[in-house]
């Protein structure tokens, strides 16, 4: 994606309502117990995890945009230079493995939400304009990569896990 053309707001907007809303159906297919219950990916995510980590990510494209705002650096920019995705994605998960199911959809939700209301109160000439003083991507390039899906497809994380969850509802309802 070029930097001097991010995607639409509207368009970003209807990626990430689509993504979740996909995840949503899926999620709302499961009984309660499986939410616990590893397995999503092949791997050793619940579906518990895998809705913290899709939170936790908003959290770091929601902490972006208000270090842009302030003129200065990402947090996740540091972090993405220290240490690996993978690890990043564990340390979050684990950060929220205590929590109950209940209060990581809740803050799933709200983040979710939140990220929402932020993209559309963004103006579409800052979100065409570089995330800071410094910087040559344009802000909505900027939050598209830190929000990117499997192939590094812009705003598409949500939907890049619909195929595993997928499969761990399918044998858990057929």
């Amino acid at each position: 994606m070029p930097s001097t053309s991010p995607p639409s707001r509207r368009d970003v907007l209807r990626v990430l309502e689509e993504g979740r809303g996909r995840i949503d159906e899926l999620l709302d297919r499961l009984p309660k117990a499986a939410f616990v219950v590893p397995g999503v990916g092949g791997g050793t995510w619940s579906p518990k995890d895998l809705i913290g980590h899709l939170a936790s990510w908003e959290e770091y494209a929601l902490d972006a945009l208000a270090a842009w705002d302030r003129g200065e650096r990402a947090p996740i920019d540091d972090l993405w230079i220290t240490i690996s995705t993978t690890r990043l994605n564990d340390q979050a998960v684990l950060r929220k493995a205590a929590w109950s199911l209940a209060r990581v959809r809740r803050d799933a939700d709200r983040t979710h939400e939140e990220l929402l209301s932020a993209i559309e109160a963004a103006s579409d000439t800052r979100w065409r304009a570089p995330a800071t003083a410094r910087g040559r991507k344009a802000l909505g390039a900027r939050l598209g990569s830190i929000l990117q899906g499997s192939g590094g497809a812009a705003f598409a994380h949500d939907a890049s896990h619909v195929r595993s969850l997928a499969s761990f509802v399918d044998g858990w309802v057929g």
